[in-house]
């Protein structure tokens, strides 16, 4: 499940963050990195999909 998560989070960082922890504190701060730039909301993505269980 953590490669579709992967797949979803190079796509739309925010996705991949909402399939792996809902909608909480980590889902917006996602979105508030990807405006600022698609980098941050990717490297934040990647993170929370490996370091949450």
């Amino acid at each position: 499940m953590d490669i579709i998560r992967l797949i979803f989070s190079i796509l739309i960082p925010p996705l991949g963050v909402f399939l792996q922890v809902g909608i909480g504190f980590h889902f917006w701060l996602n979105i508030l990195l990807t405006i600022l730039g698609y980098f941050p909301g990717l490297i934040h993505a990647v993170y929370i999909i490996f370091t949450r269980d």
